[in-house]
C-alpha cells in the first residue's frame, strides 16, 4: 500500500481494466487481447514526447486551424497533428500538440482540459505511447478512460484514476464470528464429525423429514381424490334431470307435428267438402 498511486507508472492492461487495479484475471476480452498484444510505439513518430500533449475527445467539425488558435495561447507551438481517417479523410476526434517549452505543455494540460471548443470537451493529457513503458492503443483493448456505455473502462490515468483499495485483514474472530462461544461450537461441531454422531443426526432429521413429507404428500392426493369423486357424484346425480328434460323436449317435439298433422287433415277435409257441394 506504500506505493499505490492513482495513475499508473506503468501500464499493465489486467490492472488498467480494474477500478482499484487489483484484478487477478481479466474480465473482458478486450482486456485479454491487451494482455497477449505486443504493441511496439511508432518510430515514424516525430518531435519530442515530453513536450507533446494528446487532446481527445475533439468535434469531428474541428480543424487545424482552430486547434492552432485554441492552444497557441499557452505557448509556442512547434508542431501540430490532427489525426485524419486515410480512406475518408474525416477527423478521428484526436489530435497531438508539440509546444517548444515545458511551461508550455504544463500550462496547457492543466488550464486546456475540459476546455469547450465547437461545443466538445476537450481531454487533455500527456502522450503515453512513447513515456508510458508498456503502453497498448484502445484499438488493441488497452488505453485509458473510456465511456461507460462501452462496458469496457479502463483506469489509471488521468481521466479514471485507480481507487485506492480497501484491504481488511482477517482474523480468527472475525473468521469465526467474532467471539469465544463461536470457537467452542466450532470445536464441538467439529468433534461430533469426528464420531459421526452429527452425521447420524443428519439422516435421521433427513428420514424423518422425508417421511414428513410422504405423509403431507398422501393426504393432499386423499383430499384431491375426495374432491373428484364428488364431482363425480355429482354429474351423476345431474344425469337423470337432464335425461327428464330431454323426454321433455322429446314430447313436446311430437305433441306439436301431431297437431299440424290433424290441422292439414282438417283444412283438407274442409276444402274437398266445398267442391262437392258446388
Amino acid at each position: 500500500m506504500n506505493d499505490w498511486s492513482p495513475v499508473a507508472k506503468v501500464y499493465d492492461p489486467l490492472k488498467a481494466g480494474s477500478i482499484d487495479g487489483t484484478d487477478v484475471e481479466p474480465h473482458d476480452r478486450a482486456v485479454w487481447r491487451a494482455m497477449v498484444a505486443r504493441y511496439k510505439p511508432n518510430k515514424a513518430v516525430v518531435g519530442d514526447p515530453l513536450l507533446t500533449l494528446f487532446v481527445a475527445r475533439l468535434n469531428p467539425q474541428t480543424t487545424e486551424e482552430k486547434l492552432n488558435e485554441v492552444f497557441s495561447n499557452y505557448g509556442d507551438i512547434r508542431r501540430l497533428r490532427l489525426v485524419r481517417d486515410l480512406v475518408t479523410g474525416f477527423s478521428k476526434g484526436y489530435a497531438f500538440v508539440e509546444y517548444k517549452e515545458e511551461r508550455s505543455v504544463v500550462r496547457a494540460r492543466r488550464d486546456a482540459n475540459k476546455l469547450v471548443v465547437d461545443q466538445s470537451e476537450l481531454f487533455v493529457d500527456f502522450e503515453q505511447e512513447r513515456t508510458l513503458k508498456g503502453w497498448v492503443p484502445r484499438r488493441l483493448g488497452g488505453g485509458q478512460g473510456g465511456k461507460k456505455e462501452s462496458g469496457q473502462l479502463r483506469f489509471g490515468g488521468k481521466d479514471r484514476p485507480f481507487r485506492k483499495p480497501i484491504n481488511l485483514p482477517v482474523t480468527m474472530n472475525q473468521e469465526w464470528g467474532g467471539g469465544s462461544r463461536e470457537c467452542e461450537r466450532g470445536g464441538e461441531r467439529e468433534e461430533r464429525y469426528r464420531d459421526g454422531s452429527l452425521s447420524r443426526e443428519r439422516e435421521t432429521d433427513w428420514g424423518s423429514r422425508g417421511r414428513r413429507d410422504d405423509r403431507d404428500r398422501g393426504r393432499e392426493r386423499g383430499v384431491e381424490r375426495e374432491y373428484h369423486r364428488e364431482r363425480r357424484d355429482r354429474s351423476y346425480e345431474r344425469e337423470p334431470t337432464r335425461e327428464r328434460e330431454s323426454t321433455r323436449e322429446r314430447e313436446s317435439t311430437r305433441e306439436r307435428d301431431d297437431r299440424r298433422e290433424r290441422d292439414d287433415r282438417r283444412h283438407r277435409d274442409d276444402k274437398y267438402r266445398h267442391r262437392d257441394r258446388r
